[in-house]
Order: C-alpha cells, then sequence, then structure tokens
C-alpha cells in the first residue's frame, strides 16, 4: 500500500514547551502522537520517551505483531517513567497521552490511551476511531451529561489513562479495513478541543493533506491554542 503522510506540530500561544512528540515512520505504515500531560514537569519528555521507543521497534512481520510489540513496548515505557518519577524529588508523575496507528494489506490497528485522537474520513464522512480515556466522556457513556456539553465542561482536562501514571497501563484498540483515498487523522487534544468534527471533516474532504494540515492549525492558531497542537494525516493512495 502507498500513502502520502504530512505531520505538523506548534507550541501555541501560550505555552513555552511544546509538549507533544510525533512518530512518522511511513515506510513501515506506523504512526502516532503523544502529548505530555499539561500541569505536570517533564511531559516534553514523556511524549519523546513514547514516540522514541515506537522509533525503535525491529523488524516485524505482520501487522497484529507490530501492534503486539508497540503495546509492549509501551508498558516498558510506562514503568521507565513511574521509576523516573519517583527518583525525582517531589514529582508525582511524568506522562503522556498516546495514540498510534499501523496500515498494512488493506487493514488497520489503532491503538491509544488518553484523550489524543485516531478519526477515519472515507467518502466525506469522518469516524473517531479512538475513544477519550477522560473523566467527562466516562459521564457522556455514563448518561450523566451530553456530548455537546463536554468540550466546554471544567474538567474536560483530566484524562483516565496514560502512559506513566499508574503501574497497570491499559491500552485500548481498534481494527478495520484500509482502503484507497482512506485518509486518517491522529492529533492531540490541542487540536480536537478547538476543532469540531464537522471542521475536520472539511478540510480533509476539500483539500491536498500538505493544504488541510497548515489550515488546520492556522484555525487553532486564530482561535488562540491555549495548547500545543499537533497532527498527522495519512492518506492511502
Amino acid at each position: 500500500m502507498g500513502f502520502e503522510c504530512v505531520s505538523k506540530t506548534d507550541v501555541g500561544l501560550r505555552r513555552k514547551v511544546n509538549e507533544d512528540a510525533l512518530l512518522v515512520r511511513t515506510e513501515r505504515g506506523l504512526w502516532a502522537v503523544a502529548d505530555g500531560m499539561g500541569g505536570h514537569e517533564r511531559g516534553d519528555v514523556a511524549s519523546s520517551r513514547v514516540t522514541q521507543s515506537l522509533l525503535e521497534l525491529p523488524a516485524i512481520d505482520g501487522l497484529d505483531e507490530l501492534v503486539e510489540c508497540a503495546v509492549s513496548t509501551l508498558q516498558r515505557v510506562n514503568d521507565d517513567l513511574i521509576e523516573l518519577a519517583g527518583a525525582a524529588e517531589g514529582q508525582k508523575s511524568i506522562g503522556s497521552t498516546v495514540v498510534g496507528l499501523a496500515i498494512a494489506d488493506g487493514q488497520f490497528r489503532c491503538f491509544w490511551a488518553g484523550d489524543s485522537r485516531a478519526y477515519r474520513l472515507r467518502d466525506s464522512q469522518i469516524v473517531q476511531l479512538s475513544r477519550d480515556h477522560s473523566m467527562v466522556q466516562d459521564l457522556v457513556d455514563a448518561g450523566m451529561l451530553q456530548p455537546e456539553e463536554a468540550e466546554g465542561h471544567p474538567n474536560a482536562n483530566i484524562i483516565t489513562r496514560a502512559v506513566g501514571v499508574a503501574r497497570e497501563l491499559r491500552i485500548d484498540m481498534v481494527s478495520g479495513d484500509a482502503m484507497p483515498r482512506d485518509q486518517f487523522l491522529l492529533a492531540t487534544d490541542g487540536v480536537t478541543r478547538l476543532l469540531s468534527d464537522a471542521e475536520l471533516a472539511a478540510e480533509l474532504s476539500t483539500n491536498a493533506p500538505a493544504i488541510a494540515a497548515r489550515k488546520l492549525i492556522d484555525t487553532v492558531l486564530a482561535r488562540g491554542a491555549p495548547d500545543n497542537a499537533s497532527l498527522i494525516i495519512i492518506k492511502i493512495l
């Protein structure tokens, strides 16, 4: 399978450090974005360790085998970050979200922990593949909060899973088919909190990936960009 891939990251307008990190291994059909946890020191260290660990995966045949190896590697990074936090005086945790995507032979596998998201666009219709590991998403799932109330909720930034914050790292996975002209989007919450699914779909549907990536980040900046903003667009040729 052939791919067209574009990645983009911006520190935003209020943060001094970019705690997002990107993995682009198009030749292997593997991509990921990681977001160092806001409000936690050394979030950039955590996100960089996540993406670096995936960058260093050994050569592996088979889509499921690749994803299994990626998840095992993230488990080891989780242990390392917990140990690193324990060695730092006064450090509560050093953590990062992660959302990864692997594609081969007409199939995709998506894996994640946290609220960085994955989407698939097909025939101008966008579907969120990942489910946020967040307090407000749990409230929505329990019927205690309407979906339209979630984005503006005061606890919207509280996530319930991330690499490096608990001894047991639970990573969710979904799979499906991947067809020519499908587009996949991986993005941190610095993007998805400021852009609706409809806006994401409109840009991806009407522009080439490079133009769509630039316009999406420009829109985030025009709306104040209170957080780092990062995305990867993958189009199957």
